[in-house]
């Protein structure tokens, strides 16, 4: 139902940043979670990043301390800056939508097309 459309992907030698974003087609909702979510060629899609609309934040222990999650106001953009980066983190990463259901469930409602992200060593 949402539009996700991502950007910022690119090939980066170990050690080096890149900063993705995701761009929505209209503010999801009141009560949303926009994140991140990475598949490595050859593994299964795994979670890498989140943001609710109230500013929290959730990460993956891979990535933690290296990755940080943001957003604009209204939910329309969110960005992935990814620093530190590592050959493990080479993945098509993939931008998705939420919107709240209850206590710590949420219902997807769009994902992105992906974005290839290729680290070398």
């Amino acid at each position: 139902q949402v539009q996700l459309v991502e950007s910022g992907g690119g090939l980066v030698q170990a050690g080096g940043s890149l900063r993705l974003s995701c761009a929505a087609s209209r503010s999801i909702s009141e009560d949303n979670q926009l994140g991140w979510y990475r598949q490595p060629p050859g593994k299964q899609r795994e979670f890498v990043a989140a943001i609710t609309s109230g500013g929290i934040t959730h990460y993956a222990d891979s990535v933690k301390g290296r990755f940080t999650i943001s957003g604009a106001s209204g939910q329309n953009t969110v960005y992935l800056q990814m620093n530190s980066l590592k050959p493990e983190d080479t993945a098509v990463y993939y931008c998705k939508a939420d919107v709240y259901v209850s206590s710590g469930r949420y219902s997807t409602v769009g994902w992105g097309q992906g974005t290839q992200v290729t680290v070398s060593s």
